[in-house]
């Protein structure tokens, strides 16, 4: 449940901050784009387009895709970085699952409320313990760094002088088309498969509502959006198969062993709550104390036969 709600609520922060900073780029009365991220990202963007197109006769949509290209390669590592903080509290979540389990249990068959906050303070406890920390893999600056570039991609695909009237592979750019926005669908809803794919089985019925949320957005999205902009999302989800297929392929392996190394020379702590209550029964708390007790006579009664000796 907690993995969920932080799913959702990156994707909450992510849709703000895109809309956020689409607020930075404005359009003028002549119809231009304007603003901060337009001037310092989306210009040069803009221009390089024009450079494919007309200066080396490539055409807008091979030029929109090729300027994509160029801006994902550059931003990739980011993107990498964060899915490797995100893959690490992950995967070593997964290592020390049979250390907060049992926690995870109690907090399932608690019967009263004081129980189950006991079990969750006892589970952050344990995690704190093992350095787990949840938030640890949202990974928030390379997301706040990698939003100005889409955000200018956005921009200097519709915005191009040029651009609304040229065609590509038959494609009208400055036009909706249903064709290219079913494509990035199912493009987007691959995507969405394949990183349920590296995760537990348990965990997958919990994650399949959210696996639509992105195609679905995008279906909705891309209704309004002109060919040229769908291009550039085509391009960049392509690019985040890729990405998710290194995640999967190379990055996550690579942690699981890392994490084993870890642990190997520094085992898992298992975390004793100091609050859970006494519930002996009174009369076997006096049998245990009077049998400690004839315990501690008989050993002083032998030291004292030996001194005597």
């Amino acid at each position: 449940m907690n993995k969920k709600l932080n799913r959702v609520l990156l994707s909450g922060l992510s849709l703000s901050l895109l809309l956020t900073l689409s607020g930075c780029v404005s359009v003028d009365s002549s119809g231009n784009p304007t603003g901060t991220v337009w001037n310092i990202l989306g210009e040069p963007m803009a221009k390089l387009i024009q450079y494919f197109a007309n200066n080396m006769g490539l055409g807008f949509g091979l030029a929109i895709i090729l300027v994509t290209v160029i801006v994902r390669l550059i931003i990739l590592p980011l993107g990498l970085y964060q899915s490797w903080k995100a893959s690490y509290q992950s995967e070593k979540m997964a290592f020390l699952k049979p250390v907060f389990e049992p926690i995870n249990e109690r907090m399932r068959n608690a019967t009263t409320q004081e129980e189950k906050a006991a079990a969750q303070m006892e589970l952050m406890a344990a995690q704190r313990e093992n350095g787990i920390n949840m938030l640890g893999g949202m990974g928030c600056l390379p997301l706040l760094i990698q939003m100005p570039f889409f955000s200018a991609l956005y921009f200097a695909a519709q915005y191009t002088q040029g651009v609304s009237e040229s065609t590509f592979m038959g494609i009208d750019l400055g036009t909706r088309s249903i064709p290219l926005t079913a494509v990035i669908a199912i493009l987007y809803l691959f995507q969405s498969w394949l990183s349920m794919q590296g995760v537990a089985e348990e965990q997958r019925a919990a994650m399949r509502g959210t696996m639509y949320v992105m195609p679905l957005m995008m279906v909705f999205m891309g209704m309004g959006m002109s060919a040229s902009v769908l291009l550039y999302w085509l391009v960049g989800g392509i690019f985040s198969i890729f990405q998710q297929l290194i995640t999967m392929f190379v990055i996550k392996p690579r942690l699981r062993h890392r994490i084993e190394e870890e642990f190997k020379n520094n085992p898992p702590k298992t975390y004793k709550s100091t609050s859970r209550k006494d519930v002996t029964p009174n009369a076997n708390k006096a049998q245990l104390n009077n049998t400690n007790n004839q315990a501690r006579k008989a050993k002083r009664n032998a030291g004292k036969q030996r001194k005597r000796r």
